[in-house]
């Protein structure tokens, strides 16, 4: 399977991973590992049954500075998101019982964390309804952990906060819809619009730059990282939530205009 697959397809192999990682049902905590970066304060979840890829993931995580909770199950990884309230999520799709899909659309009603769902399936259907219910990313087993962590750390990067001197000047507001960048807000009419991080990312930066058309490889850069690869219209999926939140529609382009044969601009709110 994937876990087996990615170990001997990665150089920088870790030790026997049960003499570090539980490997049953219930989500447990890990401890730190020799080498490890001092501790970020960031906290990181890995929810796949395949307890060696698991304890992997997990412990390039935690390599990384994360404090990680590991679980095998896609009911008790819930409740367990509940209580450890985490940054970063790497989620299996394929989980028995309840699947990563229903994982990340009960996770996504309490927590906006970056989810980034793996999946053995080629199917790009798989992933597209993995990304429907929220997922920010997602990469296809077997896969590069080192890979995966140069994700996560392009995900973490992206909040670029202003000074706070600077609100004024950058509050972004077009008809009804104002962006607040240094406060992460958007407002539709007066009334808060809840967005992912990633759906505020994307508004951010068609907002911050709103003449211009952007591509799709463009706005990628700007959200996932100049060094992510693979299928562009991610970007198509992540905006037509992003449509939706506003109540607005891909013909009319009020707030999202579609730029044909280019990509997308940000709309005047008329």
């Amino acid at each position: 399977m994937g876990g087996r697959e990615t170990e001997r397809t990665t150089a920088d192999t870790m030790g026997p991973m049960s003499e570090k990682y539980a490997v049953g049902a219930s989500p447990t905590r890990t401890s730190s590992a020799t080498g490890a970066k001092p501790r970020s304060g960031l906290r990181a979840m890995v929810i796949e049954d395949e307890t060696e890829l698991a304890a992997l993931v997990g412990s390039y995580l935690e390599r990384d500075g994360f404090e990680v909770t590991v679980s095998h199950d896609g009911a008790r990884a819930v409740t367990a998101a509940r209580e450890v309230d985490p940054d970063v999520i790497v989620l299996d799709l394929g989980l028995p019982g309840m699947d990563g899909v229903e994982v990340c659309r009960q996770v996504r009603t309490f927590s906006d964390a970056y989810v980034v769902i793996l999946t053995a399936r080629s199917d790009e259907v798989d992933t597209l309804i993995g990304l429907s219910v929220g997922a920010d990313d997602y990469m296809t087993k077997p896969f590069s952990p080192r890979e995966l962590m140069a994700r996560v750390q392009a995900m973490l990067r992206r909040p670029r906060p202003l000074r706070e001197a600077d609100t004024a000047e950058h509050m972004r507001t077009f008809g009804d819809l104002t962006v607040d960048p240094v406060g992460r807000d958007v407002w539709l009419a007066g009334e808060a619009v809840a967005l992912t991080r990633t759906e505020f990312d994307l508004l951010a930066a068609l907002a911050d730059q709103p003449r211009m058309a952007f591509s799709r490889r463009q706005l990628i850069d700007h959200v996932w990282g100049e060094t992510w690869v693979g299928d562009e219209h991610l970007v198509d999926v992540h905006i037509g939530h992003l449509r939706r939140k506003l109540g607005d529609d891909a013909a009319e382009g009020r707030f999202v205009r579609t730029v044909r044969g280019v990509g997308y601009r940000m709309g005047t709110g008329r």
